[in-house]
């Protein structure tokens, strides 16, 4: 049998882990206000910035590519 102290601490705890996840906001990621950019010239003549990735290899890349 269940304690009703038990049962309570695991509603308590779902609570916590619905509450928890639920934070945050849908959407991208936004890029940190320093990123460098460039500008990019679009076929149809507008042009836009776009951020700069810059190339990290990872340990297992050899393995994956």
């Amino acid at each position: 049998m269940t304690s009703p102290l038990r049962s309570a601490a695991a509603l308590a705890l779902l609570v916590a882990a619905v509450a928890l996840g639920g934070c945050g906001r849908k959407g991208p990621l936004e890029p940190p206000p320093d990123a460098p950019k460039t500008t990019v010239t679009k076929p149809d003549g507008t042009t836009e910035k776009k951020i700069v990735k810059p190339s990290r290899p990872f340990v297992l890349d050899g393995l994956l590519n």
